[in-house]
């Protein structure tokens, strides 16, 4: 797994590539939250378009992120689920829980909207 990161308007934007699982997770919760602590932005956007696999310990750091950013009054938004990676978010629950979005700019503007709204 690897990742490319870029910030607009604030937001964190996370692209992320190849699987989410138990052998990556340790290193993909690392990354997030140095990463919102490095460039101190109060929302997270994760481009799941890369990504071939998640397992329940991906989903897991994924659901971590989510509550902490909450817990915060911040958001996180996902974009681009494949349909294998759609169908675990499905199962698990998550689609219920934390907003996909069609495209960056559009979770970009939904979740700076959301807190100010």
């Amino acid at each position: 797994m690897d990742w490319e990161t870029r910030t607009v308007d604030g937001v964190l934007v996370v692209r992320l590539n190849g699987e989410i699982d138990l052998n990556t997770c340790d290193v993909l919760r690392s990354e997030l939250d140095r990463l919102l602590k490095l460039y101190n932005s109060p929302h997270l956007v994760l481009n799941l378009g890369d990504v071939t696999f998640v397992d329940s310990s991906g989903l897991g750091v994924i659901l971590g992120r989510y509550r902490q950013l909450t817990e915060e009054n911040r958001r996180l938004a996902i974009v681009g689920l494949q349909p294998q990676v759609k169908r675990a978010f499905e199962l698990s629950g998550l689609l219920r829980v934390i907003r996909v979005y069609a495209s960056e700019d559009e979770a970009i503007a939904g979740v700076s909207k959301e807190v100010t709204a």
